[in-house]
């Protein structure tokens, strides 16, 4: 964990920006600055900000609160953005944040795919945040007003990246089951590409009818814990060779399942399969939106070190290679490595 300061300075910095500009793209530096933190990078979180904050706008002004009695009503309706932060903010004061995740994960699952999957990764992004800081015995104060101070930014990051979700719920159709695989990297690779491959997610994704059969019949928890493991890691290592389809949307094949992966140790372990369930049609889903015909051969990034590769990936900027090298570095692999060094080939710089 960052023990300088800088990532609550940055999350609060971000905080009075919306989750998203333009009405449809994400705001992705709250993910970003947890990464840079997590991989011992917060010197560069304030100068990253810098050339990323004109790609924010002002939080978004609220509608009517949200409440235990309204929620339903107000579930997908992005409008409704400061409304459901508010709410979250709220629930996370009163109750441990653990707990309102358990209660709201099942309610949210369904409607992932909304936003580009961009919510769960930022909910993904705020619980590591916070499961490491739960895990810092080392530091941990025995000041408790300081202890609830301390984490304050982050609860609050919890907050916008749950209300996001929320504002974003959008399920996708019953899809037909189609033949699939055992592996999870030959069921991606027995995902057909959609043969209208233009317009933006939402037009895509509504194309998307029928998705490979993959890991339909696992029941135990930690077997859909290992499984979601394998999706990562076969997502990850995909876009080495597939990820000029579209070098900016393939990367969430990779990055969403990760998200989940990340929020397993906080849920109580009857929502593992489910959550694995999900995480395979979110991944899925993807590949077949912007997948290409035909893959390429790997490049192999020689005697570069994870650590160097991250390295190259902050001096690039570019969010989204930020955060395909962030998962990479999870996975820990040559190949994985390889697919960071090949999202920077194929993203302009952030400049």
């Amino acid at each position: 964990m960052d023990s300088t300061g800088t990532l609550p300075e940055a999350l609060q910095r971000l905080h009075s920006s919306g989750p998203e500009r333009l009405g449809r793209l994400s705001n992705h530096a709250p993910m970003v600055v947890e990464a840079l933190s997590a991989h011992g990078a917060a010197g560069s979180v304030h100068r990253w900000l810098d050339l990323y904050t004109s790609r924010l706008e002002e939080f978004p002004p609220g509608v009517e609160p949200v409440t235990a009695a309204n929620w339903r009503s107000a579930l997908g309706d992005p409008r409704r953005a400061a409304d459901w932060i508010g709410y979250f903010g709220r629930e996370l004061t009163e109750r441990p944040w653990r707990e309102v995740v358990a209660q709201w994960w099942p309610r949210l699952l369904s409607g992932m795919y909304g936003g580009a999957t961009h919510p769960v990764i930022r909910v993904g992004h705020a619980v590591r945040t916070l499961l490491a800081a739960a895990d810092d015995d080392a530091n941990a104060s025995a000041d408790a007003d300081a202890d609830a101070s301390a984490a304050e930014p982050y609860l609050s990051e919890l907050a916008h990246g749950l209300g996001y979700w929320a504002a974003r719920h959008h399920p996708v159709a019953d899809l037909d089951p189609l033949p699939g695989a055992e592996s999870a990297a030959a069921a991606l690779d027995a995902v057909t590409p959609l043969v209208e491959q233009d317009g933006g997610f939402p037009d895509r994704l509504g194309r998307v009818t029928g998705l490979p059969v993959w890991a339909a019949t696992v029941t135990d928890p930690h077997e859909a814990r290992h499984r979601l493991t394998e999706l990562v890691r076969a997502a990850t290592h995909r876009y080495a060779t597939h990820g000029h389809g579209q070098e900016t949307m393939l990367v969430h094949a990779a990055t969403a399942p990760n998200a989940v992966l990340r929020v397993l140790p906080a849920l109580p372990e009857a929502l593992w399969v489910p959550s694995l369930r999900a995480a395979w049609t979110a991944s899925a889903a993807v590949t077949a939106m912007y997948a290409p015909v035909a893959p390429i051969v790997r490049t192999p990034p020689g005697t570069l070190t994870a650590e160097e590769v991250f390295e190259r990936a902050v001096a690039h900027g570019d969010e989204h290679v930020i955060k395909l090298t962030d998962t990479a570095l999870d996975v820990g692999d040559e190949q994985a490595l390889a697919a960071a060094l090949r999202s920077m080939e194929l993203s302009e710089p952030l400049a």
